[in-house]
C-alpha cells in the first residue's frame, strides 16, 4: 500500500518535460521532478521514492533521504517560525510544520527537539509535534522485563532521563543507574527494567553482567543460525563493530565467546566464529 511519508516502489507511467509521472495507485498520478532522475529511465522503470508534500501541498515523490518517516520519532533543529508554528529541518526541500497546537512548549529558532511524524488527519499533510504522549501508544503489554530495546533521549526529568523507546512508547531511564553522560536525540540500546503498574517504563542501559552475558549468548547464536553458522565479528574486532552489531562493550562480547565456547557451542578461529554442530560434538 502506497502511504505518504513513508517509501515505496512505484513504475514509471508518463514521461514530462519536467520529470515523470508514477502510479500511486489510489494516491493518483505523482511526479517525480527531472532532478532525480537517472538518463536512462523509461516507461515501465520501477523507482524506490520517498511521498512527501511539497510548497503547494501535492504529493509528490523525491529520491532524497529525509532525516525521519512518519510513525518515527526524530531529533529536528528549527530553522523558521511563523504565525503558523515552527519549521525544522528534516532534509528535505521542504521543511517540516509544527503547528502551535503540537508543541509541548512554544519552539524557538536555532535549538533542536525530538518530535513525532505524523499525518494530520485534517490537512492529509505530514506534521510533526513534540507532544509525544498524544502520539505514542500507551499499551506497554509488547514488553518484557530485560527486553533490548531501541532508545532514543529527549528530555531530562527529577529522575533522570526521558526516552523513547521503539518509537512508540516512552520510558524512563534514572540518574543513580546512568553511568555515562547523555545527550538529547541520541540514540542508544537499552533494556526494559520495570513494566509499572501506573502504565509507566522504567529503563536500563546495562543489564547485571550474568544476565547480560546470557542474553548476548542466546542473541549470538540466532544470529549464527541465520547466517550460515558463521560471523567474522571475533573477539579481535573493532569494539565499534561489536556495539554496532549487538549493543555491548568488547569486554562484554569476548565474554560470551568464551562462555559459548566452552560449552561447545562455537569454534572460534582467527578470521570467524562457527557454530558447532551435533557431530563435531561427538
Amino acid at each position: 500500500m502506497v502511504k505518504l511519508g513513508q517509501y515505496s516502489s512505484l513504475s514509471i507511467i508518463k514521461k514530462v518535460d519536467f520529470g515523470v509521472f508514477l502510479n500511486g495507485e489510489e494516491l493518483g498520478e505523482i511526479l517525480l521532478p527531472k532532478r532525480y532522475l537517472k538518463d536512462d529511465a523509461s516507461i515501465g522503470d520501477v523507482i524506490s521514492v520517498f511521498l512527501y508534500n511539497d510548497s503547494e501541498d501535492r504529493i509528490v515523490a523525491t529520491t532524497e533521504t529525509p532525516k525521519a518517516l512518519v510513525g518515527e520519532c526524530a531529533y529536528l533543529r528549527v530553522v523558521d517560525t511563523n504565525k503558523f508554528g515552527a519549521f525544522l529541518d528534516w532534509g528535505l526541500p521542504k521543511d517540516l510544520l509544527v503547528p502551535f497546537n503540537e508543541q509541548q512548549k512554544p519552539m524557538q529558532k536555532g535549538y533542536s527537539y525530538t518530535v513525532y511524524l505524523f499525518v494530520d488527519e485534517t490537512t492529509q499533510r505530514i506534521a510533526a509535534s513534540s507532544r509525544l504522549e498524544d502520539h505514542l501508544i500507551a499499551d506497554i503489554n509488547i514488553y518484557e522485563p530485560r527486553q533490548a530495546v531501541d532508545l532514543q533521549i529527549y528530555g531530562k526529568s527529577d529522575l533522570g532521563f526521558k526516552a523513547v523507546i521503539n518509537n512508540i512508547h516512552l520510558g524512563q531511564l534514572y540518574e543513580n543507574e546512568t553511568f555515562k553522560k547523555l545527550h538529547y536525540g541520541e540514540k542508544l540500546k537499552g533494556y526494559i527494567k520495570l513494566l509499572r503498574t501506573d502504565g509507566k517504563v522504567d529503563l536500563i542501559l546495562q543489564l547485571p553482567a550474568h544476565l547480560e552475558r546470557e542474553g548476548l549468548a542466546d542473541t549470538i547464536l540466532q544470529y549464527l543460525e541465520q547466517h550460515q553458522g558463521i560471523s567474522t565479528l571475533t573477539d579481535k574486532s573493532p569494539p565499534a563493530e561489536i556495539y554496532a552489531t549487538y549493543g555491548v562493550s568488547k569486554a562484554t562480547y569476548k565474554k560470551t565467546l568464551g562462555l559459548l565456547y566452552k560449552n561447545r557451542q562455537i569454534k572460534i578461529e582467527k578470521h570467524q566464529i562457527s557454530l558447532i554442530d551435533e557431530s563435531d560434538k561427538q
